[in-house]
């Protein structure tokens, strides 16, 4: 057996296992036409990605809006999350589910953040002025957003 085969066959069992134990599953592809919620400063948003699960965004006494955000075996809920440019936001983070793909968070500037299962996990974002901006799980296979509202 050469090393090239050898090689091969373990990468091929590393991924069979990954998948198995519970590996991240990219989101399907037909889910980027979701309808964006409007945002209010108790605005209830609902995420197709996740089905029934909802959250609610409440504005705090400073003005910072907190969005409660699932970790889910779909991936985030809701993983649009619409705002006026320029507005700070809290996004909370629980995990939901077990899962090497869901235990870490990678935001928007880079930085990478722990979600212990269970535990709510604030991070402070802000919306960009425009367009979107993409937070994702530490591996890059699930996704979500900031959105920018037009004016």
């Amino acid at each position: 057996m050469s090393l090239r085969t050898a090689a091969s066959g373990l990468l091929l069992a590393l991924a069979a296992a990954a998948t198995s134990a519970g590996g991240c599953k990219k989101q399907d592809e037909t889910a980027a036409s979701k309808p964006v919620p409007a945002p209010a400063a108790a605005a209830t948003a609902t995420s197709g990605a996740a089905g029934a699960a909802t959250a609610t965004a409440t504005a705090a006494p400073d003005g910072v809006r907190k969005v409660p955000i699932d970790v889910v075996e779909q991936g985030y809920s809701p993983d649009r999350i619409p705002g006026k440019p320029g507005e700070k936001l809290t996004l909370v983070f629980t995990r939901k589910v077990d899962g090497h793909c869901y235990e870490e968070l990678k935001t928007p500037d880079g930085k990478r953040i722990a979600l212990p299962k269970g535990q709510p996990v604030e991070v402070a974002v802000t919306v960009p002025q425009q367009g979107e901006v993409k937070f994702t799980c530490g591996m890059d296979m699930l996704e979500g957003f900031i959105v920018a509202e037009k004016s």
